[in-house]
Parts: C-alpha cells; structure tokens; sequence
C-alpha cells in the first residue's frame, strides 16, 4: 500500500495534499483551517527532516473572545455608535409631524418624507465603501471624521428655514455620516464574537433602539420650551457626548485581510442564500419603516391628540428594544434567519393592520408588537451574511447588502406619501408597505432552502 504523495509549497502557509498527483493547492482562510490526518502530518514531518527543510507552522483559527471588559468595551462603542446615528434617524417621526405643521406646511407629506427616507438610506448606501475600508483596516480614520460632520450636520440643522437647507443638512449631510459610523459598528462585532455574535448585535442594536424612544420625546417637550433652534442644538451636544465615547472604546482586533475582488465583489452573488437575502433586504426596505414614520401623523389624521399621537413613536421604539435582545439570544440557539422570518412576517402583519386602527389604545397595541418585530429585523439584520461567507470578507458583504438595500430605505417612505396623497388617507399606505414587507419574508425563506434545502428545521 502506498501512501499518499505529498508536496511541499513554495509559501508558507499554502499545502498541497491530495489522493492523487496534480491536485489543486488549496489556501486555508482565517475561518475554516483543514487539519491533516495524522499518518499524512507524520509523514511530511519525516521528509522535512531528511531534507533539513524547517516544517511550516499550519495556520491557526483566530480564537474569538465571546467576551471579557476589552469586548465589551467594543460592544459599548458601537452601541452608542448605533444611538448617535441610527437612534438618531429613528425619531424622524416626530420631525415629519412637525415640519407638516408649522416650518414646511406649505409642502407636501410625500415631498417632506424625502428628508427621512434620504436619511435612512445613507444610513445605508455607504457600507460598500465603509466594508470594504474596513476590511483594509481604516478603522479610525473612518469613524473620526465622520464624528466631527455628524455634529456640525446637526447644528446645521437648527439653522435651517428651507426645504433644500433641511433636505442637504438633515437628508444628506446626517444621512451621509450615519452611514459612514453605522457599517463599522455591526462589522466590527465579528471581530471579537463568534458564539455569542448574535447577542452582541442585538446589543449594539439596542442604542438605536434607545435613542429612538429617548430622542423623540425630548424633542417634542423641549420645542415648546426653548423653542427649535435650541431644541438642536441640545441634541447636538448629547451626540457629542455618545461620539466621543465611542471613538475612546471602539477597536478593531484582527489584522487587515487584503482579499480579492475589489469594492463590489460580483463573485459573492453567484451565492443564491446571498442574492435572494440581499434582496429581501430591499423589499423590507420598501414597507419596514413607513408604519414608524407615518404612524404618529395617522393618528393626527384619525383626530387623536397629537400630544398624545406622538408618543407612537417612542412606544414602537422602546417594544424594540426588547425584540432586539431577545432575537439575539433566540439566534444563537436556532439560527439568525430562523427568528428573522417570523418576526419579520409579524412586523408585516402590523403593517397592514395599522391604519385600520381607529383608536389610541389600539395604535399602541399596533406600535407595541411592531417596534418588537421590527428590531429584531434591524438587530439580525447582519447576522446570516455572517454565515454566508468568510469573516476577512465579511465587512465587504455587510457592506454589499447594506448599500443595495439602500434603494429600498429611499424609496419607501416617498412612495408611501405619494400614495397617501393620491388616495387622501392611509389604508392604501398600509396595503402597500405590508405587501413589500411580505415579499420580503418569503424571500428570506426562499435563501434559507437554497442554504439548507430545508424550510421548516435545520439551524441557519
């Protein structure tokens, strides 16, 4: 019996092992190291040292903390990354009713929702750039800057008298920093979490939850009060607070990982789970959030106290927070898409029930299970592109998915509007964005059984 033939590589770190001569060199990545066999080691180890050539060192899996202060710390900075930008983004609601009765009320709900959707986008659209930088190790030199545009975006703000002065400093120049600060905080999560990945996102993900119940409220009494120049200026300076915290804890802890296929890598969607995930992305985009931003005016429409109406939107996003842990400790256990679909098939269903709600206590039912459902979506968002690839490529895949579901966060709202306005009210809205939310459900179903070929077990 012979025994298998083996060569050596002439790099390190590249092995040629195989039942039959020729084969193909295979390159171990960071995430998934192939151990030789034992009769196979022994024997290369016996050539290495009749030919007195030294022995590679086999490469080595990262070992991932799951844990400890350093961690922690991380998941600290990119929590009150979250607040400062998406957090941020997420009390939109409470600047749409506002701007349609009294800065903007000569322009239309439809045209005004274009300063939301354009924030929610660029949330977004730069995570291809963001990932990709990312990946390169520029860290730092992406988070710093976009810091200090943040904050001036938002003292610019309360300056604004216009609709193009509130569409490039609150749509654009917020929108555009959100970006360039979110993408790091989820992809950085992967570097120093494997087991408990999900928990951590689902961490992170609560400090837009917070700032989004935090922040409308404290907008809405502080208005009144020292009116809505200061009302920005003050938030402004509580970003400042969260930014610099963020920038003193977040870090990233494996090395820079130059892999191939450029900015956008057309290589990743020849994947099916990739595609079909990416665009069930959009779809959810397309509905996910216009309940969130046109629930607080419904309810102004429908004749509720708007100093009650209000409230909607801070409900919606504190019940999130509780979907965003809890989905987290449930992905770990059964798998990310495995708790994305349904929850994400409940935040349809709300969707679609919200504007025949006449009532108050009803429309907080609707914002109670919704923000539920809609932060576990958000909070898992990154969590099965994890699964889809390598974790040195995962900022450009996080980035990928983030920048094509952009179309849909700045589509969404704006078609919303125009079809509220176009049938005067709001039952419309709700068929439309819970049907766009639905596709998007069945897609996530459909990239589970290409992943899996099962529908209804396995854990993904």
């Amino acid at each position: 019996m012979s025994a298998n033939p083996t060569s050596k590589s002439p790099r390190p770190g590249i092995e040629f092992t195989g039942n039959s001569a020729g084969q193909e060199a295979r390159t171990p990545d960071v995430d998934a190291v192939s151990i030789a066999s034992s009769s196979g080691t022994n024997e290369k180890t016996l050539k290495a040292a009749a030919s007195n050539e030294p022995t590679a060192a086999p490469p080595v899996a990262p070992d991932f903390p799951d844990g400890g202060l350093r961690a922690w710390l991380v998941v600290a900075g990119a929590l009150c990354l979250s607040f400062s930008t998406f957090g941020f983004v997420n009390a939109w609601g409470v600047f749409q009713t506002y701007y349609q009765e009294t800065l903007l009320k000569d322009e239309s709900p439809s045209t005004i929702a274009w300063i939301g959707s354009l924030q929610y986008s660029l949330v977004f659209f730069p995570g291809l750039l963001t990932g990709r930088l990312f990946d390169l190790g520029y860290l730092r030199l992406m988070i710093g800057p976009a810091s200090v545009l943040h904050i001036v975006a938002v003292f610019l703000t309360a300056e604004c008298k216009t609709y193009w002065q509130f569409l490039l400093c609150q749509g654009f120049a917020i929108g555009i920093s959100s970006g360039i600060l979110f993408a790091p905080a989820l992809t950085v999560i992967s570097h120093w979490f494997l087991k408990k990945r999900s928990v951590a996102f689902g961490v992170v993900a609560v400090g837009s939850s917070i700032g989004g119940t935090v922040l409308p409220i404290a907008i809405r009494k502080l208005i009144p009060l020292v009116g809505f120049r200061w009302t920005l200026r003050i938030m402004g300076f509580i970003l400042l607070t969260t930014l610099i915290a963020a920038n003193l804890t977040i870090r990233r802890r494996l090395p820079p990982r130059h892999v191939q296929g450029g900015l956008f890598n057309l290589q990743a969607f020849k994947s099916a789970p990739f595609t079909l995930y990416c665009m069930s992305a959009v779809f959810a985009f397309l509905g996910l959030y216009t309940c969130l931003t046109f629930i607080d005016a419904g309810a102004v429409a429908m004749g509720i106290d708007p100093d009650l109406s209000f409230y909607l939107v801070s409900i919606a996003n504190a019940a999130s927070l509780v979907g965003r842990i809890s989905s987290g400790f449930l992905a770990d256990q059964c798998g990310p898409l495995n708790v994305l679909i349904p929850f994400t098939f409940l935040a349809a269903a709300m969707t679609y029930a919200w504007p025949f709600v006449p009532t108050f206590g009803g429309l907080i039912a609707i914002a109670l299970i919704y923000g539920c459902a809609s932060g576990a979506f958000v909070s898992l968002l990154p969590s099965p592109v994890a699964r889809m690839g390598d974790t040195a490529d995962f900022g450009r895949r996080v980035g990928m998915n983030m920048t094509i579901m952009a179309i849909g966060a700045l589509t969404g709202p704006p078609i919303a509007g125009a079809i509220r306005d176009a049938s005067g009210g709001f039952h419309d809205v709700g068929i439309y964005a819970g049907s766009m939310v639905m596709v998007s459900c069945m897609l996530m179903a459909g990239a589970k059984w290409t992943a899996t070929g099962k529908l209804f077990s396995g854990k993904y």
